[in-house]
C-alpha cells in the first residue's frame, strides 16, 4: 500500500464521529471535527504564504495539542515534520533549525525569547507561528489560533505521495544531532509490521475506512513523554492515524500524579513512558495511595529508549493487573528490532527482547552472528527503514550499510542472540549515555569542558543511577596551574548546552590512562576510575 499520513486523515475523519475527541489537555478537549476543520485551514495557510512540498516545519513547543494538530497539518500540506528539543540552548536550537533548512517554524509562546534572539540568523525562515496562551504574539510571527480559524475546514485538494518525509532529529552522535530521514509509506509500514505480529490490521485506505466504520476510533492514549523525541511522537502518531484521542500533561515536568489523574478521569487505554524515570516515580505515588486511582481502562503501558527494570514491571501490574508491560527495542533508526512483553502472569529477564523478523545480528566485519554463540554484535534491520541522515552521506553510509545485497539500518546497539532467538542488550556501541530518555553523546561535553583554562584533558562517560538509568560523569586532567572548582566547571559546560548535559560529578583523574598510543580515548580506564571514586559496584 502506497501510504501517505495525510491521506489516512482524510480518509479516516467521514467515518469518525465529529464530537469524539482528538485531543485532550487539561480541562480542554479539541473534537475530531473541529481538528480536521482547523488541521485543513492551518495546512491552506501555510501554503498561501509559500510552504511547498517538501519544506521543512520546525516544531519547538513542549506536549500540547498544538503539537499534534501542527503534525496534522504537515501531513496534509506535503511538510516535512522536524522536531526541536525545547531543552535546547539558543545556540542548539539553531542548528537544528538552519541544519533542516526549516521553512516554517511553529513554536510556544514561552520559547518567544529564543526566537527573537534568533530571528535575523534564520534567514531560510520564511514563516514563523506563535502558538500563545493570552492571544499576543510577536509582531514578526503569525498566530496560530488565526489560522485555525481562518477558512471553511474543506478538505484540500493535493495529490500527495508515500515519498513524502518526516525527520526525526536525533540526540547527535559526536554533538552534531542528526535528521533521520524517513518516508511515510516506510514509516507506516515498520508501524504496521509491529502489529500484524498481533493480529490481522487493515491493508488499504479502504480496510481502514471499513475498519473504524464497523468498531469505531481507537482509545485514548498519553504520551508521558515528550513529543519532540521518537517514543512519544511515534505512538501518538500511531493511534492519531487510527482516530483515537491524544491527551497531553500539562506540567513542565513529568508530574505521576498528574498522569494517573488523567487515567483515571478520561479512562485512557495506553500510555507511553521512558523506562524506570517515568516508571520508579509512577508506582511510588501508587504504594503511596492504595486504590486512589482507577486504572481499570490501562491496556498498556510502553516504554522504548531505555531500559525497564523487572522489579519496577512487576510493582506496577499489581496497580492495573489487565494492563500489559510492552518495552519496545528501537530508534529513530529503525523500528522494531524486538519487544518484551510482561504481564501479571508472565515474567520476562530485564534487557531480553524478542528478536523482529527483519533482524540479524552481524559482527564488526559483517559476520553473521549464529543464535546461541553469546558472542555479541551489532543488531541490524532490514525492510522499511529510514533513507538515511539529512544532509550527512558518511555517516548515512555507515549506519545504513547493504550486506550481501540486503540494507541495513545497524545504529550501534550491541547484543548476544540466544539459542530461542531473544537479544540481550549489551548498550550502544558508541559510548552514548542514556540518561532519562535523553541521549548524551560524550565527544560534545568533552570539548566544552576543554575550553575551561582549568582542564587540560577531559572524557565524559556514564555511570548506573537509580533515578536516571545513567548519570553524566566528568573525569578531567588539571593544566599545569589550573584550580578545580567543580562547581565553576559544571556551570561552564551548562552555560553552552543543555541542562541535562551538564555532568551530575566532575572527577579529576590525573594518573588515569586517558588515552591509548594512538590517541582515542580509553573510555574503560576512566569508567573504572569513575564508578571506584564514586563508591559504584563495577
Amino acid at each position: 500500500m502506497a501510504w501517505n499520513y495525510g491521506d489516512i486523515l482524510d480518509t479516516i475523519a467521514p467515518m469518525l464521529p465529529a464530537d469524539a475527541p482528538a485531543m485532550i489537555h487539561g480541562d480542554r478537549m479539541i473534537t475530531w471535527g473541529e481538528t480536521t476543520k482547523r488541521t485543513n485551514n492551518i495546512a491552506r495557510g501555510l501554503i498561501e504564504r509559500g510552504a511547498k512540498p517538501g519544506d521543512k516545519l520546525a516544531f519547538y513547543m513542549r506536549n500540547r495539542p498544538e503539537y499534534m494538530e501542527t503534525l496534522a497539518t504537515s501531513f496534509k500540506a506535503r511538510m516535512t515534520h522536524v522536531n526541536v528539543n525545547y531543552r535546547y540552548t539558543a545556540d542548539e536550537v539553531f542548528y537544528i533549525f538552519d541544519n533542516s533548512d526549516a521553512q516554517t517554524v511553529v513554536y510556544g509562546s514561552e520559547f518567544r525569547h529564543i526566537i527573537e534572539e534568533l530571528k535575523d540568523r534564520l534567514t531560510k525562515v520564511a514563516t514563523f507561528v506563535e502558538v500563545t496562551e493570552d492571544g499576543t504574539t510577536a509582531a514578526f510571527a503569525e498566530d496560530f489560533e488565526t489560522l485555525a480559524t481562518n477558512g471553511d475546514g474543506s478538505q484540500l485538494d493535493i495529490k500527495r505521495s508515500p515519498d513524502d518525509q518526516l525527520f526525526i532529529y536525533t540526540g547527535g552522535t559526536t554533538g552534531m544531532p542528526k535528521g533521520v530521514m524517513w518516508r511515510h509509506g516506510d514509516m507506516r509500514e515498520a508501524q504496521l509490521n509491529a502489529l500484524r505480529r498481533l493480529g490481522p490490521v487493515p491493508e488499504s485506505l479502504e480496510e481502514l475506512q471499513a475498519a473504524i466504520k464497523e468498531v469505531g476510533p481507537a482509545g485514548k492514549m498519553i504520551p508521558a513523554c515528550p513529543l519532540m523525541h521518537g517514543t512519544g511522537l511515534l505512538t501518538a502518531l500511531g493511534n492519531q492515524m487510527n482516530g483515537g484521542c491524544v491527551v497531553t500533561l500539562s506540567h513542565p515536568s513529568f508530574s505521576p500524579e498528574e498522569m494517573l489523574v488523567a487515567i483515571d478521569k478520561h479512562k485512557v487505554a495506553s500510555a507511553a513512558i521512558v523506562g524506570d524515570a517515568f516508571a520508579k516515580p509512577l508506582l511510588k505515588t501508587l504504594d503511596e495511595n492504595p486504590g486512589k486511582y482507577d486504572l481499570s481502562s490501562m491496556e498498556t503501558l510502553i516504554s522504548s529508549g531505555v531500559m525497564w527494570s523487572m522489579e519496577v514491571k512487576q510493582g506496577l501490574l499489581k496497580h492495573m493487573p489487565t494492563a500489559i508491560m510492552t518495552d519496545s527495542f528501537g530508534s529513530s533508526e529503525g523500528l522494531g528490532f524486538g519487544s518484551s512483553l510482561t504481564t501479571a502472569d508472565g515474567v520476562i529477564s530485564t534487557a531480553k527482547f524478542q528478536i523482529g523478523d527483519r533482524c540479524k545480528v552481524f559482527d564488526e566485519e559483517d559476520n553473521l552472528i549464529e543464535p546461541g554463540s553469546d558472542k555479541p554484535g551489532f543488531i541490524a534491520l532490514t525492510g522499511p527503514i529510514p533513507v538515511g541522515y539529512y544532509k550527512d552521506e558518511a555517516k548515512t553510509a555507515k549506519t545504513f550499510k547493504t550486506i550481501d545485497g540486503v540494507r541495513y539500518s545497524i545504529p550501534g546497539d550491541f547484543c548476544t542472540v540466544e539459542q530461542d532467538g531473544t537479544l540481550t542488550l549489551l548498550g550502544r556501541g558508541s559510548v552514548c549515555i542514556n540518561t532519562a530518555g535523553e541521549k548524551v553523546y560524550p565527544e560534545e561535553i568533552e570539548e566544552v569542558l576543554k575550553t575551561h583554562p582549568a582542564i587540560d584533558d577531559a572524557l565524559v562517560v556514564g555511570v548506573p543511577d537509580e533515578k536516571w538509568g545513567q548519570s553524566v560523569t566528568g573525569i578531567v586532567k588539571l593544566s599545569g596551574d589550573g584550580d578545580f572548582n567543580e562547581e565553576d566547571l559544571r556551570q561552564h559546560v551548562r552555560g553552552a548546552l543543555a541542562g541535562y548535559k551538564t555532568p551530575k560529578r566532575i572527577l579529576v583523574g590525573d594518573a588515569v590512562p586517558f588515552r591509548a598510543s594512538n590517541g582515542k580515548a580509553d573510555y574503560k580506564a576512566v569508567t573504572a576510575f569513575a564508578l571506584n571514586e564514586l563508591g559504584i559496584p563495577a
